[in-house]
């Protein structure tokens, strides 16, 4: 069993900032369970360009408002709380933050928690396990 919190999280190395975005990876691939979840926060009025190309996610808005576009058919969606979206095209997309965004998020496969967005707002594929 795991158990914990966000407050014991803060401040270590699984408490991750993009300058505009924060995310607070609660489980990590090295939890051994198959996936990552993380509580991400976008800040108002930021616009954040993601392209998730080895990794499906799943995002669940818990408070806040903003717009998601899908980048490759310009689609729009509202995003509010109780809005899930699931990159499962691996749809590159664009959030833009009216109120901030508090959501929760789950990678398949799992992240390690070390990757960095790179050019294109993507991480690199995940490694095998050693």
């Amino acid at each position: 069993m795991i158990v914990r919190t966000t407050e014991e999280i803060t401040g270590t190395e699984r408490d991750v900032s993009g300058g505009a975005w924060r995310s607070k990876r609660i489980i990590l691939a090295n939890d051994g369970v198959g996936f990552s979840f993380h509580e991400t926060t976008i800040q108002p009025g930021a616009v954040c360009e993601f392209h998730y190309r080895y990794h499906v996610e799943a995002v669940w808005v818990v408070e806040g408002s903003g717009t998601l576009t899908d980048l490759e058919t310009g689609e729009q969606y509202r995003l509010a709380p109780g809005t899930m979206y699931l990159l499962d095209g691996h749809e590159r997309h664009r959030v833009e933050c009216a109120e901030q965004l508090r959501m929760f998020c789950v990678f398949n496969p799992p992240v390690t928690g070390q990757e960095v967005h790179d050019e294109t707002g993507s991480y690199p594929p995940p490694q095998p396990a050693a």
